[in-house]
């Protein structure tokens, strides 16, 4: 597989409702696609670094210097026997993952389109449906949020993940579990706590749910590991997780029970796939995160997620929760059984609307032999 040309395109998309976290409330997102050409094929990514460094340290700004400064060189003009070879070939640029991985992802799409398979097959996928979940957003009222959650059940998702923080977490959970008290419920806190607040955090314990995800910072595995003897609720770590080796010592230590794997946040499909199998082979279930994804980024997470240890129901939700309308069509949808199809076409096998992502482009580059940089 040789990379003739990279383009990178900084994309603005209204969210169809505000979403907000401990971080802050959001109606809009900002991100970066890339798109490779080769072979006579073309291939998609997205970088899910956003416009502020509050999830991340990167950022939309960040992302498109690294790229276009220093990842882009490594690869265009190359040559790959596999798109493996792709995030060891940027191993020199440190960090930066979700550049990477917006470069890696749409190798890994290139590649599949040559070989004319779908993205799940070449990634080692085994299932042809994945069970969906949900993400609600911190809401204006606890009338307001039941009535989200109802309306995400009566559309058929399966699990309901709801945003906490301080001020906004045992309320929340118990307006909930009033009104749904058998549904499979999970609360996501983004590192909104810290390891005083064991004694807080214990009082969910009674509520059964499936887990809290990323109570402490977002670079602490060790406080989670005391934080998981004070509660009985298991902890599920997100951000904390950005390499493959810091999940091996967070499981050696006993800090989690369960991870999240957004590829974003780990470089890539091969990097996922690593951590998917280290999973795999010491117990731990996993499932896929989301990042406000376009329908480019979330066909990536579908086929990723038909490996066989995402056994737990990812934040992989339809187009129309968040962009209307997406940047393909026709958008990812959800079945009543709460599925979602994994795509049979080519790479990530959907139809990407070029009309709608150049309406969206604020700013674009394009790199090939004749004008890359080198370092």
């Amino acid at each position: 597989m040789k990379i003739d040309r990279l383009d990178v395109k900084l994309l603005r998309l209204p969210l169809a409702q505000f979403f907000e976290t401990s971080f802050g409330r959001s109606y809009e997102k900002s991100f970066l696609l890339i798109r490779l050409e080769g072979e006579g094929h073309v291939g998609w990514g997205e970088s899910v670094a956003e416009g502020h460094p509050y999830y991340s340290s990167e950022t939309t700004e960040t992302t498109w210097h690294i790229i276009t400064e220093f990842l882009a060189q490594r690869v265009v003009g190359k040559t790959f026997e596999h798109p493996r070879e792709i995030f060891p070939a940027m191993a020199r640029v440190r960090g930066n993952n979700m550049a990477k991985a917006g470069i890696e992802m749409a190798a890994w799409d290139l590649y599949a389109r040559i070989l004319g398979k779908p993205l799940s097959a070449v990634l080692g996928g085994t299932r042809d449906r994945i069970a969906s979940g949900v993400s609600i957003g911190i809401q204006d009222s606890l009338d307001q949020l039941v009535a989200k959650v109802d309306k995400e059940l009566a559309a058929g998702y399966r699990r309901i993940k709801i945003k906490i923080k301080p001020g906004w977490d045992l309320n929340a959970v118990e307006a909930v579990r009033a009104k749904f008290p058998d549904i499979l419920l999970m609360v996501d806190a983004n590192a909104a706590y810290s390891p005083a607040d064991g004694a807080h955090l214990a009082k969910l314990d009674p509520y059964k749910l499936m887990m809290i995800e990323q109570p402490l910072d977002y670079d602490d595995v060790m406080d989670h590991v005391q934080l998981q003897k004070e509660i009985a609720t298991p902890i599920c770590l997100d951000e904390s997780i950005h390499t493959v080796r810091i999940a091996r010592d967070a499981i050696a230590a006993k800090a989690c029970k369960i991870i999240n794997i957004k590829p974003g946040r780990v470089g890539g499909h091969a990097e996922s796939i690593r951590l998917h199998d280290l999973c795999q082979a010491n117990g731990i279930p996993v499932w896929h995160g989301g990042m406000l994804e376009s329908g480019i980024g979330r066909a990536h997470n579908i086929h990723l997620a038909s490996l066989p240890n995402f056994t737990l129901p990812g934040d992989i939700a339809a187009s129309k929760r968040y962009f209307v309308p997406d940047l393909i069509e026709p958008g990812i949808e959800v079945a009543a059984d709460g599925t979602i199809p994994v795509p049979t076409a080519p790479g990530i096998g959907v139809n990407i609307v070029e009309e709608r992502v150049q309406a969206a482009t604020g700013r674009q580059m394009s790199l090939d032999v004749t004008n890359i940089k080198s370092h």
